[in-house]
């Protein structure tokens, strides 16, 4: 998030298309990027990567302004070691717009990427949402819409239309927050992911919200950060922010105040996601650490995040090391892929397809690749599974698929979860991390070790449309 207009005359220094830069690493420390300064990250885990998109603060030293017109992306295997994957969306992505490159998250849906960004937009009014569009989480990146997704004249709009979170729910239903200057907003998304359903309204609970909302989901509980510049505890001077959050039942609310996950920075703006990747939690957020830093000149740090038995947050301690390295095991999980020893069965595999393609080793190019043999359970619908089957019981902490979509009634599903046998019946594993249904990547699921000769993949298609996997693993813990 920015609170001050950028000056238009700095428009005609946007270019057209969004600048690649060759990819620059970086040492594990917080800040993760110091080459340039970052702001307002945005964290998504997409197979073995987490990445980060963040906005690129130029203003110059002295400079009490913010200078905002290009957003970069930030990637990394181990969330310690960091690269700069160079800018993948600016300004001139967007031609209706023309200032103000500010806060923005991505969210994976229908085997796409969907940026969604706050924007200064060339109309009436100031500040803006809109939605661009990639196949990767690298991009390239398009304007989705050809115009504004949330304006000034969007009927109970925010005073100050900025910072979109956004959410999809385990049924498929996509959710956004936003607002600044207190005024929080929510709405429904439509499945196209670039279309409103239903009116905008004001969340209820989330108290002395000032903006910034981060939404996700935990063990069935949903979850809301967001900025806060109250001195009851949050801050010394209201010039700067906290991070509070609160809980709620139901993804609309009302919500209820839980406490403080992060401090007060050394920057004044304070802006955060958090994420889970290779079975740890994470919050990532920004400061003026970096050498040169200051409130215009911000830059993304990392630290790891942690719950109480209860589902509360521990507020969540800043430092100057970063995390240490925590790389996973490759291909999504540690430990062995034990999936290839299993005997594996399904509730129904089309005729024409093959139940043998989950575990025969293939690596998929992408999720319409067949060159390793593809499942497909068309034209069957609803709920579906697939399940391994060992000799003797195995320690299990997770597992990865790689979803099947052939454009031709086989589809990403709308949820998933990991089942485990214990003996008189399957249950759900427990502690699990949300079942992704990103297309063209590896979604890996985490959850507490269970011991069991059998292992279930439930799958719940989209209204109308079959599910399918190119390949299903299973790794022993």
């Amino acid at each position: 998030m920015s609170r001050r207009r950028w000056p238009a005359a700095l428009c005609a220094l946007v270019t057209a298309v969004a600048a690649v830069a060759v990819a620059t690493p970086a040492q594990a420390a917080n800040p993760i990027i110091t080459n340039i300064y970052t702001a307002d990250p945005a964290p998504l885990v997409v197979g073995n990567t987490m990445y980060i998109y963040a906005g690129r603060d130029e203003a110059a030293s002295g400079n009490n302004n913010f200078v905002m017109r290009e957003w970069h992306v930030l990637s990394s295997t181990d969330a310690a070691n960091w690269t700069d994957n160079g800018a993948r969306a600016n300004i001139g992505t967007f031609p209706w717009a023309g200032a103000d490159a500010w806060a923005g998250e991505v969210e994976p849906r229908n085997g796409k990427y969907y940026w969604y960004t706050s924007i200064n937009g060339n109309g009436a009014g100031w500040m803006n949402i809109g939605v661009a569009v990639g196949d990767t989480p690298l991009g390239p990146f398009t304007d989705a819409k050809g115009g504004p997704l949330i304006s000034d004249s969007t009927p109970n709009s925010s005073g100050l239309n900025i910072d979109p979170t956004v959410f999809v729910d385990d049924d498929g239903q996509a959710y956004m927050y936003w607002g600044g200057y207190w005024g929080v907003r929510a709405v429904k998304l439509a499945s196209n992911m670039i279309d409103t359903v239903g009116s905008v309204v004001t969340p209820a609970g989330l108290t002395n919200y000032w903006e910034a909302p981060w939404m996700f989901k935990r063990n069935g509980l949903y979850y809301m950060m967001y900025a806060a510049n109250d001195t009851s505890g949050c801050v010394t001077n209201s010039s700067y922010a906290c991070q509070r959050y609160a809980t709620a039942t139901s993804p609309l609310g009302p919500w209820t105040h839980r406490g403080i996950v992060l401090g007060q920075t050394s920057s004044t703006t304070n802006h955060a996601g958090i994420v889970e990747f290779n079975g740890q939690w994470y919050i990532v957020y920004h400061n003026a650490n970096a050498p040169g830093g200051g409130n215009f000149r911000r830059s993304v740090a990392v630290d790891r995040l942690y719950f109480n038995a209860d589902g509360t947050i521990q507020q969540v301690t800043q430092t100057t090391a970063g995390p240490p390295p925590n790389p996973g095991g490759g291909g999504g999980g540690s430990g062995t892929n034990i999936a290839p020893s299993a005997t594996a069965s399904t509730s129904y595999v089309s005729s024409w397809e093959s139940l043998a393609a989950i575990n025969n080793g293939g690596t998929p190019a992408n999720s319409q690749d067949r060159s390793s043999l593809a499942y497909g359970n068309w034209p069957e619908q609803g709920n579906q599974w697939i399940e391994y089957q060992w000799p003797a019981a195995r320690s299990i902490n997770r597992s990865s698929v790689y979803w099947f979509d052939d454009n031709q009634g086989i589809d990403l599903p709308a949820s998933c979860r990991i089942q485990y046998w214990n003996g008189s019946a399957y249950v759900d594993a427990p502690g699990q991390s949300t079942c992704g249904t990103a297309g063209n990547v590896e979604n890996v699921i985490t959850f507490n070790p269970v011991n069991s000769t059998r292992l279930r993949l439930l799958i719940t298609s989209r209204t109308g449309l079959s599910t399918g996997v190119l390949e299903w693993k299973a790794f022993q813990s």
